[in-house]
């Protein structure tokens, strides 16, 4: 038999939601799957056209890419995913009106806090932040997603408390973004300024469209879960994809040494490590082997002078 019969295949009797997906639902989260598969095929095709010392934000984009494709094909699947009693029960909303338990997709979650700290990965080392800075925004990044998470498991209006402590942590995020991190991409100049201007709006723009998805879904339980999908499809092929485009064709003519990225190609380091042990060996030839040499003629010269007296 044709067609998608992901929903039946992949049912647990006891543990199905009220309001879930139907095949709409699971056919889009197909799509976009596709959609980041042909995407991280593009990225490492385009790596392989650079040398291996260029190639880092071809891997990490294309590394945010393939983590999404995953969870996509999961979620078209019917998989990674858990009911959970709404808060908010509509009646008189014909989308939700069903809804007593509302089915969470916690795999998404999953593939956020994987592929958000790359994306900003992504950014971040355009501008050439510092080290501390960087992981400090990572780490920020990591508690909004996690709070995130737990909000959305949470059945009681306390959930809201999870996404106000997301919220927090994603205006941080902007600060840097739009402040600090602007600060040292203005500072390079050239591609690097206006590739990081461009995405980094991009980004932060897109990123403010994910908390009010959150609030119309798994927090106010607003709109239908296929509804959902396309909410959340679009934002990730915006800011996944599409945001992946836009930064290699921007990194193009860059060269990741002017950003402190000094990456040694292969050849090179081989090179270095022949000259190393050239260089060792001739070290140790003239060293402590000349000594003992140069011992043992003492000893003979003493020798000599010890005979001539005798």
């Amino acid at each position: 038999m044709s067609g998608n019969h992901a929903l039946q295949t992949n049912s647990v009797v006891g543990r199905q939601p009220d309001l879930s997906i139907t095949t709409h639902g699971s056919d889009w989260y197909y799509t976009v799957c596709a959609v980041m598969g042909f995407a991280t095929i593009v990225f490492m095709a385009l790596a392989l056209r650079k040398p291996q010392s260029h190639r880092i934000f071809h891997y990490i984009t294309a590394g945010i890419t393939a983590i999404a494709c995953i969870a996509y094909f999961a979620m078209g699947s019917n998989l990674g995913q858990t009911p959970i009693q709404a808060e908010f029960v509509r009646p008189y909303n014909r989308q939700v009106a069903a809804a007593g338990t509302r089915e969470i997709f916690y795999v998404r979650y999953i593939d956020w806090a994987l592929t958000t700290p790359l994306l900003l990965l992504d950014l971040l080392l355009t501008a050439a932040l510092p080290w501390p800075t960087i992981l400090a925004v990572l780490l920020a990044d990591e508690i909004m997603i996690v709070t995130g998470l737990v909000g959305a498991l949470t059945q009681t209006r306390y959930k809201w408390g999870f996404w106000t402590f997301g919220m927090a942590a994603l205006f941080y995020i902007a600060y840097e973004l739009l402040f600090d991190a602007r600060k040292h991409a203005n500072a390079l100049g050239g591609d690097a300024k206006k590739i990081f201007n461009l995405c980094g709006v991009w980004l932060i723009f897109l990123w403010f469209l994910y908390p009010i998805a959150w609030g119309l879904s798994e927090g106010g339980n607003v709109i239908h879960p296929d509804s959902e999908s396309i909410f959340y499809g679009v934002l990730d092929i915006m800011a996944k994809p599409v945001f992946g485009a836009l930064l290699i064709w921007g990194h193009r003519n860059i060269d990741p040494a002017n950003l402190g990225l000094h990456i040694r190609q292969p050849a090179h380091t081989a090179e270095k490590y022949r000259n190393g042990r050239q260089a060792n060996n001739g070290v140790h030839s003239e060293g402590p082997g000349s000594n003992v040499g140069g011992t043992g003629s003492g000893v003979a010269g003493t020798g000599h002078s010890v005979g001539n007296n005798v």
